[in-house]
């Protein structure tokens, strides 16, 4: 269970801070954080900057658990349909085993999440094999800048596949868990690495877009269950309302970030992100 919850962080490391926070703080805190998390703009790649930049240790589990759930329920309810959908197929493909063979080519939607269980086993191996080498690159600031310049290159890269009109499989979801286990990098955004390696083997863009964040969440959701337990059996829950508003404010902007990101995916716009990328990794290569 440490390993899930290590390898979450990996993935989607958050905004934490070490003093009590107001509410005003928190919110700001939960809305940097429901931004960066969807938008391709690695919120890694910010914290790392930002902590380097400003001296700050940050450190705080409670408020991290809470906002990784407010950034799930925002992958809830844009994708509140689908995510039924989904589970509607596994049961009609599990509760004959028997038959699942035949429900993997015929039912798409359990189809679907077997290549969300196959695209976690990449990022998983490469954490277990390079695990000390990934921590290490979170104090290392100029190397996050100039992973911000590969993800602005990714994403520049998307226009030699203006129109992708194909479907994911299972080999494509593998390649595009690759590409989730590179983004432990800080610098190299996760949505902008799938959605990029998605869309480069002609997944066409709604199901690009789909696959990245929905593929995020059983590995967020099962390691804040994990440390959710801790926390209520410790008792460590204080100054609940600063919590509360930033959890909020990450389930908002949450909300509007990956609406964001769909809307420029289908309209083929991923550059502007890129362009972004290569201001903020530029200036950090300067300044370190």
């Amino acid at each position: 269970m440490r390993t899930l919850y290590a390898l979450a962080q990996a993935f989607v490391p958050t905004l934490y801070t070490l003093y009590i926070m107001s509410w005003w703080e928190a919110a700001l805190l939960g809305l940097i954080q429901g931004i960066t998390e969807f938008l391709p703009v690695s919120s890694s790649g910010h914290l790392v900057l930002v902590q380097h930049l400003l001296g700050l240790e940050i450190d705080n589990i409670t408020f991290e658990v809470f906002v990784h759930f407010g950034t799930v329920l925002s992958i809830a309810t844009v994708y509140r349909i689908r995510i039924l959908e989904i589970v509607r197929g596994v049961w009609e493909g599990v509760h004959r085993p028997d038959r699942i063979g035949a429900q993997y080519r015929s039912n798409g939607d359990f189809r679907f999440a077997i290549f969300i269980l196959l695209s976690m086993i990449p990022g998983g191996v490469m954490y277990i094999l390079f695990r000390e080498p990934l921590k290490a690159a979170f104090s290392a600031p100029h190397i996050t800048a100039g992973m911000l310049l590969v993800t602005g290159g990714l994403l520049l890269l998307t226009r030699i596949r203006p129109r992708p009109e194909g479907d994911m499989s299972a080999w494509k979801a593998i390649v595009t868990g690759v590409a989730q286990g590179l983004a432990m990098m800080p610098g190299i955004s996760r949505s902008g690495a799938t959605i990029c390696a998605a869309l480069y083997q002609n997944v066409r863009p709604a199901q690009a877009v789909a696959f990245s964040f929905l593929m995020s969440a059983p590995v967020i959701i099962g390691a804040t269950g994990i440390e959710a337990i801790r926390i209520a059996q410790a008792g460590d829950i204080t100054n609940l309302f600063p919590i509360l508003s930033g959890t909020l404010v990450a389930y908002a902007s949450g909300i509007w970030a990956i609406r964001t990101v769909i809307r420029f995916v289908q309209r083929g716009n991923l550059a502007w992100f890129a362009y972004y990328c290569f201001l903020v990794g530029g200036l950090g290569l300067w300044w370190w």
